[in-house]
């Protein structure tokens, strides 16, 4: 699988690339946002390692950018350590963040969960249908009233989660260990905004909602019949 890496210091470029290959992938290196839009046309990658501080075009404006055509999955890098910050970048598309300085193993390895999430082969091929929605789990597509709807991996996933468990309420938590896969510090709040996201695109797209129903103190379930 091929991974993009958009980082203009050249100094942490080398080392994931280094980490990377020694774990068998293949490496394309941008050095800031414009060539990094030119990589992803050119190369399709697998998964992109995004920084947010680049020259040209930063790191959020790419990530909106992609995010307005490509599904791609994306791992942001950032120096900004506050959690409105790491929000920010989830709201802006990113399906996860890694704060500088950060360890490389814990890179490649958040890297393989997520293309292990995305692309794994033990996904489930059967479709759900819940009224003017269907989820094609094996094309990882949403439809409703028949429009695809832009999910970014994470949403798909979110989404995905909570219709197998139709009408029953999932914490935060295990939202984050099943879609995300990585139970740390500040990401529950995340789901919130992946949740938020995921509302906005079914409503855009003339659906309810309300399939993605608030659980006082406890989480999300999805709601089948939402108008019932």
């Amino acid at each position: 699988m091929n991974i993009l890496i958009v980082e203009d210091d050249d100094t942490t470029a080398r080392t994931i690339d280094t980490f990377l290959r020694h774990d068998g992938f293949a490496v394309t290196i941008a050095r800031d946002g414009g060539e990094a839009l030119q990589a992803v046309a050119r190369d399709r990658p697998h998964l992109i390692i995004l920084d947010v501080m680049l020259p040209v075009l930063d790191g959020m404006d790419v990530c909106r950018a992609l995010r307005e055509r490509d599904d791609v999955p994306i791992i942001m890098l950032t120096a900004r350590t506050t959690e409105d910050d790491k929000l920010q970048g989830l709201g802006a598309g990113a399906d996860d963040y890694v704060s500088k300085p950060f360890s490389p193993r814990e890179l490649v390895a958040r890297v393989k969960t997520v293309l292990r999430r995305v692309y794994g082969s033990e996904r489930n091929a059967g479709a759900l249908t819940f009224g003017e929605m269907t989820i094609d789990r094996a094309a990882r597509i949403v439809r409703v009233c028949g429009n695809a709807l832009a999910l970014t991996p994470t949403e798909f996933r979110i989404v995905e989660i909570l219709a197998v468990s139709a009408e029953k309420a999932l914490s935060r938590s295990e939202l984050v260990e099943k879609a995300i896969g990585f139970d740390y510090e500040g990401m529950e709040r995340t789901i919130d905004v992946h949740v938020r996201n995921i509302r906005k695109k079914i409503e855009a797209a003339g659906g309810s909602p309300r399939h993605i129903r608030t659980v006082f103190a406890v989480g999300y379930a999805f709601v089948k019949a939402p108008g019932a």
